[in-house]
């Protein structure tokens, strides 16, 4: 018999645990900034209304329905539909063996923040001394010894959540991280409103560049986001999905936890901002300056504000990185989650014999991203898998379920035991809104990859990495799995039905 969370909470709690991952904390307030300010909250509000909500209440639906990880899922609908589910679980296994170099940086600044390692040059620290980066990534560099012991400890600790299963290893791990992290960054947002200069910060956040909302990248950015944001179309939801008990409310559960991690979102936002207002002050320099997206915020910038603050510096920069590295370890768990799922219901293997065929392989290519070229293939990983990936994915669900496969039926079981049901708009938007956005989305993408490549690494490197996903996706699709994993569940439709 499948698991089951042991309380509604236990699932909702692993979900935003999931959304709310390290980028959160940082990348939505840069995203807002650089596309409008206050402006971008407008088509933001409505990429969560048409494309965030709607996508969830899908996968939240077919994994509750179908009782499978994405692949199971999909291949229950129709045979043919189950490369899709790989492809996404190949996403998931992509980003899983970058996203560990990740929070391992985070537990090693952990420690570093006692002493305010860093010293005065924390963009050098970071690059030469902590990462001792190379100049290319032509070659490894050798593997940097000094991470290697936080990177035991970083899988040793995510090896006893997943091997510990759904309700004693994930559903107890973000009962324990979650509060810890909303009381951090609780902390964080009040000391950053007290600080001087907080209002420019929050001025550059949310001041409307209206000029900026008719333009086709601020609402390209804004459904980028939600999609980032709600780790949809990666196989994750789905799978957590799975283990719901069948009468469920999967609709009410959805809108629950899209504006749980939004409104989360927009608060740590304002408490990010507020302190690199602040720098900005003490520096005498504009925001925008100081601001910066992804993992410059977080290792560059963030720690010289807190060596800049008047006091507790140590303190902060504690209760920071323990926020990163809570956001950092539910969003992991999570991630291992959806691979081990479509592991482990298509050869109907035993909990522990599916997680250690996920975890050894992925610990063993892991290895690559705590070299000294691993910021180069973190770098270039990362950008491959939320700018290609995810979105291809995520058009090949809607266009699968939307047009190939009856989304009212999908409606109609996502209302049986809901208290409130969805009507026609939620179609549409899979339909049509969607289908339009994420498919213009993955063209301008492609063109711009295309014509200027990322990071001056050769074009044809992102190719044969997306074409790799691709050929995975198509090998464990052509595997032949147990009878049990192309049943469908009693009262689940089909694609003949």
């Amino acid at each position: 018999m499948r698991e089951q969370w042991n309380t509604k909470l236990g699932f909702i709690l692993a979900a935003i645990g999931s959304a709310v991952g390290l980028g959160n904390l940082w990348r939505f307030p840069y995203i807002a900034a650089s596309n409008g300010g206050g402006a971008f909250i407008l088509p933001y509000l409505f990429a969560i209304l048409t494309a965030g909500i709607p996508i969830l209440i899908l996968e939240y639906t077919l994994g509750k329905t179908y009782k499978s990880g994405a692949p199971g899922t999909f291949a229950r609908i129709n045979k043919k539909f189950e490369v899709l589910g790989w492809f996404q679980v190949a996403i998931s296994f992509l980003i899983t063996v970058y996203y560990f170099a990740i929070v391992v940086w985070v537990i090693c600044y952990l420690g570093y923040s006692v002493t305010l390692a860093w010293g005065d040059d924390s963009t050098t620290f970071f690059v030469a001394n902590f990462l001792e980066a190379t100049s290319s990534a032509d070659g490894t560099g050798g593997l940097n010894t000094k991470l290697i012991i936080p990177f035991l400890i970083v899988w040793a600790i995510t090896a006893f959540i997943m091997y510990r299963g759904i309700n004693k290893g994930i559903d107890l791990a973000c009962k324990i991280c979650l509060p810890i992290l909303l009381l951090c960054v609780i902390i964080i947002v009040i000391r950053g409103l007290t600080l001087p200069g907080a209002v420019d910060g929050l001025a550059y956040m949310f001041t409307p560049d209206w000029s900026k909302i008719a333009s086709a990248d601020v609402w390209v950015a804004a459904y980028g986001q939600v999609f980032f944001s709600l780790s949809i179309a990666f196989a994750i939801m789905i799978s957590y999905s799975s283990y719901l008990p069948e009468k469920e409310d999967v609709v009410n559960t959805a809108f629950l936890t899209a504006c749980t991690n939004h409104g989360f979102e927009i608060f740590a936002g304002i408490g990010i901002f507020a302190i690199i207002g602040y720098m900005a002050s003490v520096q005498g320099v504009a925001v925008e300056e100081v601001a910066a997206g992804g993992i410059g915020l977080a290792f560059m910038v963030f720690p010289t504000a807190i060596s800049t603050l008047p006091a507790l510096n140590a303190l902060f920069g504690v209760l920071f990185f323990l926020s990163l590295f809570t956001a950092g370890v539910t969003s992991l768990i999570s991630i291992i989650q959806a691979v081990i799922s479509g592991v482990q219901d298509k050869w109907e293997l035993s909990r522990n014999k599916a997680t250690t065929a996920v975890l050894v392989p992925a610990f063993i290519v892991s290895f690559a991203f705590i070299t000294r070229s691993g910021l180069d293939y973190l770098d270039f990983a990362d950008y491959i898998a939320n700018n290609f990936g995810i979105v291809l994915a995520g058009v090949i669900e809607v266009v699968l379920i939307g047009w190939f496969f009856k989304p009212e039926k999908i409606r109609q079981v996502a209302n049986l035991n809901s208290n409130f049901s969805i009507g026609v708009w939620w179609t549409w938007c899979l339909k049509v809104v969607t289908v339009v956005v994420l498919g213009y989305t993955f063209i301008s993408n492609m063109i711009v990859y295309v014509k200027e490549g990322y990071g001056g690494y050769p074009s044809w490197i992102g190719i044969v990495c997306i074409a790799f996903l691709v050929i995975s996706a198509i090998v464990f699709t052509a595997i032949k799995g147990k009878p049990g994993f192309y049943e469908r569940p009693e009262g689940a439709p089909g694609y003949d039905d």
